[in-house]
């Protein structure tokens, strides 16, 4: 969300009101302080928030989602409607009206707040578009029996409920939501089902990606939503339009990686992180302790005080191995572009996906949960530009896969294929490029609406 504020701050006419919850912006302004004074400098972008509703020793991790989201569509509206109401004249910095809103698409009812108060919306969903499109159709998938299906069901029998998708989704890539409901009735499935189909009633949808990645899939969408956005990746289209990246982290990253990288050799180095909000069991941790150290490969990992459910002792066992760097969070789309860097070790969450796309670097994909499963199929089936290791967490394989990606005849393969996708992405942000034209178009759109709603 704030690699796009900051692409639309450059854009010009334009005034950016950047809303947070009260945690996420304690976390940000403490973890990025230099991002977040670039961005208070700025006279026409603002940072505000908005209390989530839970105490604040609370956890919010990927595990509380639900209750995160419950508690915000109960206990935050107040202070939301609060805050546009007070826009115009009574807003305290002498901002003029909000004539345009940018809402989550995960939180639908901001949305619907919004448009009550005659502010027109327009949703961004943070994920695919093959996985928004999954999501769209679970309702075809239980008409036609797709779902739901047992557990000792063969998980390699394809879905063809999903158009555009015919040809390579499985029950495997499926996201977790669909694999684990026991009932056409499932709670959590329906509740995806309906916040994807609510994105129809905005103004448009925008979606971090672009036709080289995912035209097939766009195509279909734009038949649901005619007024489609495809302005990914973002940090790219960022860093093409300011000559400049945007990192927020809501993590202290240690940068000293990036003089250990410097001193490694040319590609010789695999980069391993599972995000910001997974876990690990102490079993799967040394699963992948094992296969790491026995490829025989230098390895720069990502081990968040968190990572793991069960203790540190893992931890302390990989510290011994001179091959293998450990750091608490480190600065991603840096580390990926640097040279020593040869391959990524993935949970393939999106925006790890598209940022390692983006770089020409080949990925091994371990996804976890949510939306993942089909993001690792896109890179592993449909894109060939890595491996797909979903479902399997052993130390063989673990070994297998890292030098498949580092060594021999497969290794050069993926990175020609990983090289040529960077060139296409690197095209379609820049100057005339599909990503530029549709972001330059969102502008526009968004202009037009600020002087309808400044005449009406």
């Amino acid at each position: 969300m704030l690699r796009l504020a900051d692409a639309l701050s450059f854009a010009g006419g334009l005034r950016i009101t950047f809303l947070n919850t009260d945690h996420n912006h304690r976390l940000l302004s403490f973890f990025s302080p230099s991002q977040y004074s670039r961005f208070s400098l700025r006279p026409k972008f603002r940072f505000l928030s908005i209390p989530d509703g839970l105490p604040e020793d609370k956890p919010r991790s990927v595990n509380q989602v639900i209750e995160l989201v419950i508690s915000l569509r109960t206990r935050s509206m107040d202070s939301f409607r609060e805050l546009l109401l007070a826009s115009g004249e009574r807003d305290p910095d002498g901002w003029p009206p909000v004539t345009c809103f940018i809402v989550d698409g995960a939180m639908p009812f901001f949305m619907d707040t919004a448009q009550a108060l005659g502010i027109p919306a327009i949703v961004f969903r943070t994920i695919s578009a093959s996985s928004l499109w999954v999501y769209l159709h679970i309702p075809h998938m239980i008409e036609a029996g797709e779902l739901p299906f047992s557990g000792d069901a063969d998980l390699d029998e394809p879905i063809k409920s999903v158009p555009a998708m015919e040809s390579f989704l499985r029950r495997r890539d499926l996201p977790s939501i669909c694999r684990q409901a026991t009932e056409a009735e499932d709670e959590v499935l329906q509740l995806f089902a309906n916040i994807s189909a609510s994105a129809t009633r905005s103004k448009g949808l925008i979606l971090n990606t672009s036709n080289c990645l995912e035209a097939p899939i766009l195509s279909q969408i734009h038949s649901l939503f005619p007024i489609t956005y495809a302005v990914g990746p973002l940090h790219a289209l960022v860093e093409s339009i300011t000559s400049s990246s945007v990192s927020a982290s809501l993590l202290a990253e240690d940068r000293s990686v990036l003089i250990w990288l410097d001193a490694q050799p040319d590609r010789s180095v695999v980069y391993v992180s599972f995000g910001s909000l997974a876990q690990l069991t102490r079993e799967e941790f040394l699963e992948f302790r094992h296969g790491f150290v026995n490829s025989g490969h230098r390895f720069l990992w990502v081990v968040r005080p968190d990572l793991l459910a069960g203790g540190t002792l893992a931890v302390e066992m990989v510290e011994s191995e001179e091959r293998v760097r450990l750091v608490a969070w480190a600065p991603q789309e840096e580390v990926l572009r640097h040279r020593a860097v040869g391959c990524f070790i993935t949970h393939s969450g999106w925006n790890s996906t598209v940022e390692s796309a983006a770089a020409g670097v080949p990925m091994v994909c371990w996804p976890r949960a949510w939306d993942q499963l089909v993001n690792s199929r896109l890179v592993g089936e449909v894109w060939k530009v890595g491996l797909d290791m979903k479902d399997v967490c052993r130390r063989e394989l673990v070994e297998r896969m890292v030098r498949a990606a580092m060594e021999g005849e497969k290794a050069v393969e993926l990175r020609q294929v990983s090289a040529e996708l960077a060139v296409e992405i690197g095209r379609s942000v820049g100057e005339g490029g599909d990503s530029r034209l549709d972001f330059e178009r969102l502008v526009r759109d968004i202009l037009s609406l600020s002087l309808c709603a400044s005449t009406a």
